[in-house]
């Protein structure tokens, strides 16, 4: 008998930590709650997130710039435009005060290996994340070259 107990306590307890919380069901990683970070790496050429998702309210970003070589900056956006189809200046770089976007907060030249914060209030809506750097050395604008995933808030 005391086999059984022992054995239906760890069942109890195993299926305790397995069934799904008030969130649906979605892990941690699924998407931002609470107030939850938000992490950021930057690199050439690419914005990754984890989680893809946040709540609407205040949003803490953990950005890390993993490089290797160039400075970047975390540029957020609210906007129902695709991440791809954002307004261009000449040199490929976007049009922060162009047609369809809403300019949110932004944190400027990361340098490889360097770290920042940035914490904002966001409406349930459309994002996209971009670095907005034009290297003229490169002839090369960091958005054109990938860094724009798109973002939801809920």
């Amino acid at each position: 008998m005391r086999r059984f107990l022992i054995i239906a306590s760890t069942l109890v307890l195993v299926g305790a930590a397995c069934s799904s919380d008030d969130d649906g069901g979605e892990s941690p990683a699924a998407g931002a709650t609470g107030g939850g970070p938000v992490g950021i790496t930057l690199q050439e050429f690419a914005v990754g997130t984890v989680p893809a998702t946040a709540s609407a309210g205040s949003v803490t970003f953990d950005i890390e710039n993993k490089g290797p070589d160039d400075a970047h900056e975390f540029v957020i956006f609210q906007t129902d435009l695709e991440p791809t189809d954002l307004p261009t200046l000449a040199n490929g770089s976007v049009d922060e005060e162009g047609e369809g976007l809403t300019l949110v907060d932004e944190v400027e030249e990361i340098e490889p290996g360097d770290t920042a914060n940035l914490t904002v209030d966001l409406d349930a809506g459309n994002y996209v994340f971009i670095c907005n750097i034009y290297d003229e050395d490169e002839q090369e604008a960091h958005y054109q070259e990938g860094m724009r995933p798109g973002f939801t808030v809920s």
